[in-house]
């Protein structure tokens, strides 16, 4: 053996930011046969937790990651139609301007932003929680069950598989505020100085 992966097809998704890598690789994948590997290659840092996130909801195998130089190129073996699963959405959604409303209100909710902690320290909504989604499954302990979260994220992809790994793990007032962070108006802070 050479070392070298070997994939059925290969897609670009490079330059791209969160959610597109995940929705080429949703129509891609699709077009593979049954036990297929398909190698995705992107800068996006995200989209590692992303891919992974995805494969498992999907019933996809996420196979793994290799980095050559800033380019992650993810394989991820398609399902067999018995494995597959249909993707399911996150039920409990939240608009911008709901939250935008709880939080000038004074309510006593969380704000959990699950994006990379580049997106974070540049814009984030004011007194936001930042646990990427590929670090929630060991970060998620500093967060309280019993807490009214409101997760947010890029567009809504993140955290969406944010809030339904979160409800399986006993989190039970959680919403996905949608469109998230490309569309919010409301009161922000950010960590980078001249920012």
């Amino acid at each position: 053996m050479n070392g070298k992966i070997q994939a059925d097809m290969t897609l670009d998704c490079i330059g791209l930011a969160c959610p597109m890598p995940i929705v080429k690789t949703r129509k891609t994948i699709d077009q593979l046969a049954d036990g297929a590997v398909l190698e995705v290659q992107a800068t996006d840092k995200g989209s590692l937790a992303d891919l992974q996130a995805w494969a498992r909801k999907a019933g996809h195998q996420y196979v793994g990651t290799i980095t050559e130089g800033e380019v992650l190129k993810h394989y991820v073996r398609k399902a067999s139609t018995a494995e597959a699963k249909p993707e399911i959405r996150y039920p409990h959604t939240a608009s911008n301007e709901e939250l935008a409303q709880r939080l000038a209100s004074g309510d006593d909710v969380k704000v959990l932003d699950v994006r990379e902690a580049a997106e974070y320290a540049f814009r984030h909504v004011k007194g936001a929680i930042s646990i990427p989604l590929g670090q929630l499954a060991s970060g998620y302990d500093a967060l309280s069950p019993d807490s009214e979260l409101y997760v947010i994220c890029r567009t809504g992809t993140r955290s969406d598989m944010a809030c339904q790994w979160l409800a399986e793990h006993g989190f039970s007032r959680v919403k996905n505020v949608l469109p998230g962070m490309t569309a919010w108006t409301g009161e922000t802070q950010s960590e980078v100085e001249g920012n």
